[in-house]
């Protein structure tokens, strides 16, 4: 889409919405709101789709619509019914993600339709992941159970619906339950912030990526190599983070809290701090849905005196999760894996260290100015040279090393 006609249509939508949440209450304000937000996710997200784009947002309707009817049926149950509720959306990401091409292929010939390949569904990841957790909300007493209005407007809530952040349906609520309000000037700053990054900051840095510098066919210097793998990380951080700062502005604007999703990560000093820095929302779901429950039963199982080991196998799982989260790929998992390693070196490396040195030698080396410098130089390094896997198949890893001389 057209940069000037995204920024029109962003403002357009913004406007109406902020007049919905600010003057309506009530049933109205719920049906009006996800008006706006079902118009806006098809114009913005599915609307002049290369090909069966109509086809695509009615599944995507379809499968709200599902996932509402379970989450209606069993998410308030006792016993095991409503986890059916909660792992309804993540069966609709695997299948999404992860059924291979050519199954789509033949259900297309099936129905007299040309399809390619898996329909493209843009944010069903995130959707799922927001839509997951709301079952746990429900179950734990957190939140009410929605009605359809109120969960179509969480679903399908247009700023956070293509890349996040990944908001709870509670913090989701708070600007119907009491006015939220963010300064207008800071809102739309925010905006005009993460637009830079988004489509000019970012577009620089990718003409030095992997794509832009290296895969030309040509043969380059060994030196490319690390050139490419650390302005893809800038491209990475400038798309991403500026895509979340249009998002939580405009969910400011209109009245809607949204958590924030970065925190400076190139000042991690480690990768653990890297992931509560990079990718906040996806790591706290990891870390409430996925490491807690899962390293209590470890402990409890492998029993308290093998608990760090428990603890370490827990990371190495979350991590393969969040690599094939990103992807259906082999590279995704590699790039979990790797961050498994650093996460799993860090855990055991503290405890290293809290036994070697004590509690106040172990809180000086942690105050050292120059072993942080040099913690968040080896983290930076790490962290950029690992997104080779996220940023490529294994056949164009080698060809990668392949034209390097």
């Amino acid at each position: 889409m057209n940069t000037i006609y995204f920024l029109a249509g962003l403002l357009a939508y913004v406007l109406m919405a902020r007049v919905v949440m600010s003057r309506l209450t009530g049933t109205v304000r719920e049906l009006l709101f996800a008006a706006l937000n079902v118009t806006g996710v098809f114009l913005f997200l599915f609307y002049g789709g290369k090909e069966h784009y109509v086809l695509r947002f009615v599944i995507y309707l379809a499968l709200i619509v599902g996932l509402y009817l379970v989450l209606l049926l069993f998410s308030e149950k006792r016993g095991l019914w409503p986890w059916l509720a909660f792992f309804a959306p993540i069966a609709a990401l695997i299948v999404v993600r992860y059924v291979p091409g050519e199954w789509y292929v033949a259900l297309g010939h099936a129905m007299g339709k040309t399809w390619r390949g898996v329909p493209q569904m843009i944010g069903i990841s995130y959707l799922a992941f927001r839509c997951s957790r709301l079952v746990l909300e429900i179950r734990n007493g957190a939140v009410k159970k929605p009605n359809f209005l109120e969960y179509v407007n969480f679903a399908f809530f247009l700023p956070t619906m293509p890349v996040g952040p990944i908001n709870t349906y509670a913090n989701f609520r708070r600007g119907f339950a009491e006015p939220y309000r963010v300064p207008v000037g800071r809102a739309a700053l925010r905006i005009l912030v993460g637009a830079v990054k988004y489509q000019f900051l970012g577009n620089l840095c990718n003409q030095l990526t992997y794509s832009g510098l290296l895969l030309d066919d040509h043969p380059h210097h060994w030196m490319d190599l690390p050139v490419a793998m650390y302005f893809y990380y800038l491209y990475l951080y400038l798309n991403f983070s500026g895509f979340c700062d249009m998002a939580i502005g405009a969910a400011g604007l209109i009245g809607i809290p949204v958590p924030e999703n970065f925190d400076n990560p190139f000042a991690a000093r480690n990768v653990k701090d890297f992931w509560n820095r990079w990718h906040i929302t996806l790591s706290v779901w990891m870390r409430d849905v996925v490491f807690s429950p899962l390293s209590k039963f470890l402990v409890h199982l492998m029993g308290v005196r093998l608990a760090d080991h428990a603890i370490a196998l827990t990371i190495a799982i979350v991590f393969l999760l969040v690599g094939v989260w990103h992807g259906a790929g082999w590279n995704f998992a590699a790039y979990g894996a790797v961050h498994a390693l650093g996460v799993v070196t860090n855990h055991y490396y503290t405890i290293f260290l809290k036994k070697k040195l004590g509690r106040e030698r172990f809180k000086a080396y942690n105050e050292n100015r120059l072993i942080r410098a040099a913690a968040i130089v080896l983290t930076f390094a790490y962290c950029g040279a690992s997104l080779i896997f996220f940023a490529n198949t294994f056949p164009q890893i080698r060809e990668i090393f392949s034209i390097l001389q």
